[in-house]
């Protein structure tokens, strides 16, 4: 397969700038997911890696070529959007071989790359049929598999499940993930939802306002976030962020006060002083019901999914806090909960947004 670079790209509209000094690279056969709020500029980027945005600044390389002037159909890439757009009076073969048909390539060819991509699949019982006479997640995946056969060097997506509903998201994820390590090859994907990025990605780039606030495996984003952004972001239920005093730091121990008239022990960070005002943030699998917990609050709602309970705690002022309880969990609306850190450990961000690290 190929490799992606991006160097200092920017995108403007007039004086309007979208994309801002983004430098990514995309390794070999790895899957990169461009994820972020609506309006952050992940689809531009992608469109731009397509050839279908101009590039205001900066340099596009694919396996070493300056890509900036090349058209997308010479590219070699191909894209998959949120829209199936598949032809509605072509049957799934013709649709999926249609781009190798005006590429002039022989019939006995094309029939051989459609069959072995519908195998890949599983749409060799539906080559004869048409988009109306299929379900949304047949649709999609013939939409990917006209992108199979032309053996693109490098795959995008765009959104590609959005239109699902919830259960064929889930399916489709497992099925994307699994093409991935079949085709063994390129891949970068955008979405705006956080559950596909985890699942699905080798490494992640959280965007924000055109503009990269952290690159990282699903787990170098879950547990050590640059920033409280990127920490609201990755992770369902979101982390809880909760704003806080320093009262006391002594030795390798810091006392915080949170709003709302409870305090919370944690680790000293470098530079931390009495005075300063900070946020902490707390994973809801973190935290819970104890004895010795310094937090009070009142449960406010609780949510019985099966699997687990969540319990949304109201300290008295500030954001509900989140905990994920055991599905046994035994509370109720109501109820006073004196909260503690069960595991792991609060990660700490300045007033500027940015993670404290450890010593």
């Amino acid at each position: 397969m190929s490799t992606l670079e991006l160097r200092n790209i920017h995108k403007s509209y007039g004086a309007v700038n979208i994309i801002k000094d983004v430098n990514l690279s995309v390794h070999d056969r790895e899957f990169v997911v461009l994820v972020g709020p609506s309006g952050c500029g992940k689809s531009t980027l992608l469109r731009m890696i397509a050839g279908l945005e101009e590039i205001t600044g900066g340099e596009l390389t694919i396996d070493g070529e300056v890509m900036n002037d090349v058209s997308a159909d010479a590219r070699g890439l191909a894209m998959v959007f949120q829209s199936y757009a598949l032809y509605p009076h072509m049957t799934v073969s013709e649709n999926m071989g249609f781009a190798l048909k005006l590429a002039k390539v022989p019939e006995s060819e094309r029939n051989q790359k459609i069959l072995k991509a519908a195998k890949i699949l599983q749409l060799e019982h539906l080559l004869e049929r048409k988009p109306k006479q299929l379900s949304g997640g047949q649709r999609q995946r013939v939409a990917i598999g006209r992108a199979i056969v032309r053996q693109p060097k490098i795959f995008l997506f765009d959104e590609p499940l959005s239109n699902l509903d919830a259960a064929l998201r889930v399916q489709m994820r497992i099925e994307l993930a699994e093409l991935h390590r079949r085709l063994n090859a390129t891949m970068v994907y955008v979405t705006h939802d956080q559950v596909e990025a985890m699942t699905m990605a080798d490494r992640i780039v959280v965007l924000r306002d055109g503009v990269i606030e952290q690159v990282g495996t699903p787990l170098e984003l879950y547990n050590t976030p640059a920033n409280t952004f990127v920490a609201g972001f990755i992770g369902s239920p979101k982390m809880n962020l909760i704003e806080a005093r320093v009262i006391e730091v002594e030795g390798g121990n810091a006392k915080l006060f949170i709003n709302g008239g409870s305090t919370l022990n944690v680790a000293a960070r470098p530079g931390l002083n009495v005075g300063d005002t900070l946020t902490v943030g707390l994973r809801p699998e973190s935290i819970g019901p104890s004895e010795t917990g310094t937090v009070t609050g009142v449960v406010d709602v609780v949510e019985h999914l099966g699997s687990e309970t969540l319990c949304y705690i109201n300290l008295g002022s500030g954001p509900l806090l989140t905990a994920k309880l055991d599905s046994a969990a035994p509370v109720a609306v109501g109820d006073t909960m004196k909260v503690g850190v069960l595991k792991g450990k609060p990660i700490l961000f300045a007033q500027s947004g940015e993670a404290l690290r450890d010593r």
